[in-house]
Formats: structure tokens, sequence, C-alpha cells
């Protein structure tokens, strides 16, 4: 088995990224874009299948001793360094030209987070991060060009003073949590709607205080967690487990999160 440092892994997964962003920017908004349901019900296109198609393929050719989870083609392999995939998340912006979908990317060994790719081409901007490496974006320059910075997430301490990020309110309805998640943005200074990806992102930029979900799989979260962490922040399931594993998000500036928690537990 071939030893890569996570240096070499991190380069190999934004090259892998700038791959995919071609294939999909040229399928957002196409014409004779192929959009079907799944059995979930959820909406799954032909720019979804290829970018995972294409990833699979760099990955047999360069990490062939690599495991796989992608969220269209399940599990490949067995190892213990597993990549797993978001080929299009926010599909749904995707198959109707909203600009807010992304690409992730992620690097697990041992089961823990360790690289995360966040690619947003249709924004302009790719955020990334691996473990003792800080995390980053990279964005439109002045100059025409693209800049990378590090980024890292606020110091907002008190929930009056906050600003909240969540994907929607059915699924709090769902999982019987709803007057607890309403409560907590009644504690709020702001809260919006922005979902996905977005939400987790502008979290570790410090744009906003903290994200959470009431249903995910780990290909939706594992790329966002080396993100969230190496700016700062904290990443747990809704229930307080640390990581990407408990079916559900709540990720923190870190200050927050201990106050949060209590309301997505009523």
């Amino acid at each position: 088995m071939a030893d890569f440092t996570l240096e070499q892994d991190l380069e190999f997964a934004l090259a892998l990224a700038e791959k995919v962003d071609k294939l999909t920017l040229a399928r957002y908004g196409a014409n004779d874009l192929v959009v079907e349901s799944k059995p979930d019900m959820t909406p799954v296109s032909d720019a979804d299948r290829g970018a995972e198609q294409l990833i699979l393929a760099e990955l047999a050719e360069h990490r062939p001793d690599d495991s796989v989870l992608g969220e269209e083609f399940g599990v490949h392999g067995s190892g213990s360094r597993r990549w797993v995939i978001d080929p299009i998340d926010g599909t749904k912006n995707f198959v109707r030209r909203v600009p807010v979908w992304a690409t992730l990317i992620a690097l697990l060994v041992d089961d823990e987070p360790v690289l995360g790719v966040i690619s947003a081409p249709a924004l302009s901007r790719r955020w990334h991060a691996a473990t003792g490496l800080g995390a980053h974006v990279s964005e439109p320059a002045a100059d025409g060009g693209q800049s990378t910075r590090q980024i890292s997430v606020s110091s907002v301490a008190d929930l009056s003073d906050s600003s909240l990020a969540y994907a929607s309110l059915s699924g709090w309805k769902d999982a019987g949590k709803l007057d607890g998640f309403l409560d907590l943005l009644d504690a709020a200074w702001r809260t919006r709607g922005y979902g996905d990806f977005y939400s987790y992102a502008l979290l570790a930029e410090g744009s906003v205080d903290a994200a959470f979900e009431p249903e995910l799989e780990l290909y939706d979260m594992a790329a966002l967690v080396p993100v969230v962490r190496e700016a700062g922040g904290r990443f747990t399931s809704v229930a307080g487990e640390e990581g990407c594993h408990g079916g559900n998000a709540l990720a923190t500036n870190g200050k927050l999160h201990e106050a949060i928690l209590p309301y997505l537990n009523r």
C-alpha cells in the first residue's frame, strides 16, 4: 500500500475537484439535463452520476488501495482509508438553476474525517481543510483571478447575538423537535435558511455562528467536518456525538454549542 502525506492527499483532492467542476458546470443549466427520481423520491441528474463516475475513475487510478463511499454508487473496497463523496450536494438547487450546490470530497482514516473539500463552482468558491493544515477558501480576486485565504469561525458567545443557519422547518417537525427548533430561532439575533453545505461553509468563515440539520447521511457531512474543525469550530450530532456519524448535525463556533444543544433535544 502506497503511503501518502495529508498534504499530498489534499493536493490530489483539490485537483480532483477542479476536474469535477468542469463537468458539473458544463451540465448546469443544460437544456438536455436528464433528471430522475431515486427510490427515496429525491432527484438525481446525469451530472450527479457523471461526477461520481469521474471521481471513482480518478481514485481507482491514483488511490487504488483506498475504499470509497459515494451517494450514487455506494461502497467500493474496504480499506481503512475511505473517500466519501457527494457528487452534487444541493441537487434540487442544481436542477432548478439555483447556484448554491457543491461537490463534497472527504477522506476518512479509521472513520475519522481528516480532509474535506467543498467545491461550489457556480459560486466561484472552494473551501478546503485537512487536519493540522487549517481551513481555507478560494474565491474571486480583484484582479479577476482566484485568491486563497485562511478562514476562522466567529467569536460570538451569546445566543442573543448569534446568526443561525438551517435547512428547513419540515425536517424538524418530522423529527418531533419543531418546538425546540422554533424556540432556538426566537432566541437568536438573526436566522436564515441557507441550507445544505453553504450553512457550514459560512459558519467556517465566521459569517454565521451555528448551522444544524435534523437528518443527514455520512456523505452530506464528512467533507464539512474538517473545514469546520480547522476553522476553530465544533461539529457534532444533535445529541452531542462528536463527528459525522450521528445521522444529523449541529456545527457551531464552539462558544455556542452547549447553549444550543438543549433546544434541539426537547
